[in-house]
């Protein structure tokens, strides 16, 4: 084909991209490291291509396809521009199922990888490595075809400006998908016979990203008005049966959870608070969580939670676990303190390194328990019946079975190549009390059986082959991940979580933080840090540290997030407003990016905005509050338009707009009174404090060098005494902890939101 007709969308149907997948031969099958797979790869005497010196596991596992695959970077520009070829950008992640099956289907297929090799020059990119590359192409993608995904296949000019896109390809047309084959030859043709008009295109488009990502500061921070615009927003597309937010595929998105519970706080509109303790709950109950592990996956494809996605990834485990954590301060419901105890067990046993840090995530796919040369979606984690029967006899198995829903015949959904079959997805599906009645047994009977059905159900399990482990270690994601597991040491009083994030702090500072130039690398594996640190990296790691800091109260970490926020002022910083998502030392991207949307992560402006509130309260720093308030006017017009896209800049909005709280304890720390004040503290949900501790000593002389009225704040009677201030302007000490109760509770405004 040496031609194609006007190029037109591609457009992935839900129900292709996100329902259940077929498994396939030929994948990297049976090795539970990166480093295995290309030793094996070697032994059978197969030649790399030029990903080979990646660090990535992502592009290590494209890095032996017959696709002449290339890192982004000058050398494959230069090849493009020298042989006059179009860009074949692909763009992915490790634990992306869809990802793998068309690695399997078409980069593995030697007809397709010679005409990329012959027409194209093929770049991989690690989204989670590179996401300003992927929010470039992301955009275009969208742009294009009203929709977006991974993985991501996108045709760029010499230039690298995009003039045709679409997500996964099947290897030839089925299903009304177009082939990858023919697409390929379509975009070939007219790159040789309508040149002029492909460049004309992506001129266009560029220009439509460049304008899209321009942001006009206004004179003013929008009005808190906008937050009960965004819950109404939220409460109209809740899911009133089956909890969640829509009604069909649902997604965690722990920043809708932030924004309710400081509504439900803030304004007394219960309806916030039970949105979100339901959604929860069907979560906790769900296919969703993973009962014998712990952690939760990616998403559910099905409207009740019940079959998911089964990758694992920290960011949503760091989030997840916060999001239970207040749940658990506001209901005092200990279901919930459980859950985010399984989520840190989970993490602290499955993604974490050997210096501290904590690996990205776990695959969706593995090999299958019965042929390890071939792949499932799950297959480490779903069970026949005769399995569980097996392992538990059969009256603890009936028990155990009416308890998670599983069934002889299986429940989980058939699909097309028989993946499913016969499988159980186990999740919640009776209580303990109907259990009991059921089987006429008593409830801690059953509770009994259920516990050591899961001990044994996960000891089986540890012989599985698990799921590949994506072993690179991310300096934003730590940082969430330090940050939930400092929350989880001050609400749930566990001294392990804080020694975990304290190791992490202490690793992504020794290994990626230049002190000297205060300069943050975004990536380590396997001894080696890289990439130049992102928004995202500065700002979640700042989170972390002053989360450590209310935790320990050293201040030395409050030392490194002002040291690492004044970095970031001065090379992120638009005059304009608002952080850049990059420096700026990467030339070859179109543009730097300012990402305005809170989804699966919150974004790197939103969590920068609560920092600079947070760290003009603990150390005086006001110009930084104008900063937070120069981030609220910029995005001011998106906000207003749909706040709910945005619901982490609202709690931003919110603790602006409101007159936080600085709580300082003067106490010594190794005085078990102190202690007993602060899990006091720790144990409110108060979401717009800050907490510090005056010790007397030279901690105390620190803070006073930057807060001058922390030097006139002492113990009273030798007893440990709060002091809760606003704009640095105290009220009546007190070591009575039924008065500081009334200090803390907010006062709310009962309806007032609808």
């Amino acid at each position: 084909m040496r031609s194609c007709p006007v190029i037109t969308a591609v457009v992935l149907f839900a129900a292709v991209f996100y329902g259940p997948l077929p498994t396939a031969a030929g994948g990297p099958a049976g090795d539970a490291t990166i480093a295995a797979f290309v030793a094996a790869q070697r032994a059978l005497g197969k030649t790399p291509n030029h990903l080979i010196h990646e660090s990535s596991p992502y592009l290590l596992l494209h890095a032996f396809n017959p696709v002449n695959w290339y890192p982004w970077g000058d050398a494959a520009f230069e090849k493009a521009r020298r042989e006059d070829k179009p860009i074949f950008l692909s763009i992915g992640y490790m634990t992306c199922h869809w990802c793998h099956v068309m690695a399997r289907e078409s980069f593995s297929d030697p007809q397709i990888a010679a005409l990329l090799n012959r027409c194209f020059v093929s770049i991989k990119v690690d989204r989670e490595e590179r996401p300003d590359i992927d929010r470039i192409y992301m955009a275009a993608t969208q742009a294009l075809t009203g929709s977006g995904g991974w993985p991501m296949t996108v045709f760029l000019t010499p230039e690298r400006r995009p003039f045709y896109a679409g997500t996964y390809f099947p290897p030839r047309a089925r299903d009304n998908l177009p082939g990858l084959a023919d697409v390929l030859r379509a975009v070939h043709g007219s790159w040789m016979d309508n040149r002029g008009r492909i460049t004309a295109s992506a001129k266009k488009i560029t220009a439509l990203l460049k304008r899209e990502n321009q942001f006009a500061a206004r004179s003013a921070v929008p009005a808190q008005t906008l937050l009960a615009k965004a819950y109404r927003q939220f409460a109209a597309h809740y899911d009133r049966q089956y909890a969640g937010f829509g009604h069909s595929a649902k997604f965690p998105r722990p920043v809708v959870f932030n924004f309710l519970l400081r509504w439900y706080a803030r304004d007394g509109q219960k309806d916030a608070l039970d949105m979100t303790l339901a959604t929860l709950r069907r979560m906790a109950a769900g296919g969703l969580h993973d009962v014998i592990g712990g952690g939760f996956h990616r998403y559910a494809v099905d409207r009740r939670w019940r079959v998911p996605h089964f990758e694992k990834m920290l960011y949503d485990q760091a989030q997840l676990a916060v999001s239970y954590l207040e749940a658990y301060q506001i209901s005092s419901d200990a279901f919930f303190a459980r859950i985010a105890r399984g989520i840190f067990a989970y993490v602290l046993r499955d993604l974490t390194g050997p210096g501290g840090e904590f690996y990205s995530a776990q695959d969706a796919d593995s090999p299958l328990p019965d042929d390890p040369r071939r792949e499932g979606e799950g297959a480490y984690y779903l069970w026949t019946y005769g399995e569980i029967e097996k392992a538990l006899g059969k009256h603890d198995a009936a028990i155990f079975g009416f308890r998670f829903g599983i069934r002889r015949k299986g429940n989980a959904p058939a699909d097309p190549e028989g993946a499913f079959k016969g499988q159980n997805i186990l999740y919640q599906a009776r209580s303990i009390t109907r259990t009991a009645d059921r089987f006429g047994i008593a409830p801690q009977t059953v509770r009994r059986i259920i516990k050591h059905g899961r001990q044994k159900l996960s000891a089986l399990r540890a012989k599985r082959p698990p799921p590949r482990l994506d072993d690179k270690a991310l300096a934003g994601e730590n940082g969430l991940m330090i940050s939930a597991l400092a929350r989880g040491f001050q609400v749930l009083d566990e001294p392990r979580y804080l020694h975990a994030a304290t190791r992490a702090a202490s690793f992504i500072l020794d290994n990626l933080y230049d002190r000297s130039s205060g300069r943050l690398l975004r990536r380590y594996r396997r001894g080696k840090g890289g990439i130049d640190g992102h928004l995202e990296d500065y700002a979640f790691l700042v989170q972390g540290l002053l989360d450590l800091y209310e935790s320990t109260f050293d201040t030395a970490w409050l030392k490194r997030a002002g040291k690492l926020t004044e970095h970031l002022i001065a090379h992120f910083w638009d005059p304009g407003g608002g952080f850049f998502e990059t420096a700026g030392t990467d030339t070859a991207l179109l543009m730097r990016m300012k990402a305005d949307y809170d989804g699966p992560e919150p974004s790197g402006n939103s969590v920068a905005a609560l920092n600079l509130l947070r760290l003009a309260q603990m150390i005086g720093r006001g110009k930084w509050r104008d900063r937070a308030a120069k981030i609220l006017s910029v995005f001011g017009p998106h906000l207003q338009q749909y706040p709910a896209a945005m619901p982490q800049m609202l709690v931003a909005l919110d603790v602006y707009r409101s007159r936080p709280r600085q709580i300082v304890v003067a106490g010594r720390p190794d005085d078990p009174r102190t202690h007993r004040m602060l899990r006091f503290i720790y144990a409110r949900f108060v979401p717009d404090r800050t907490l510090l501790l005056a010790d007397g000593g030279a901690a105390q002389r620190q803070l006073a060098a930057n807060l001058p009225f922390v030097a006139a704040l002492h113990m009273i009677g030798g007893r440990p005494t709060a002091y809760v201030c606003r704009n640095h302007v105290c009220r009546l000490p007190t070591s009575d902890l039924k008065v500081l109760a009334r200090l803390l509770t907010i006062p709310t405004r009962k309806g007032s939101g609808t």
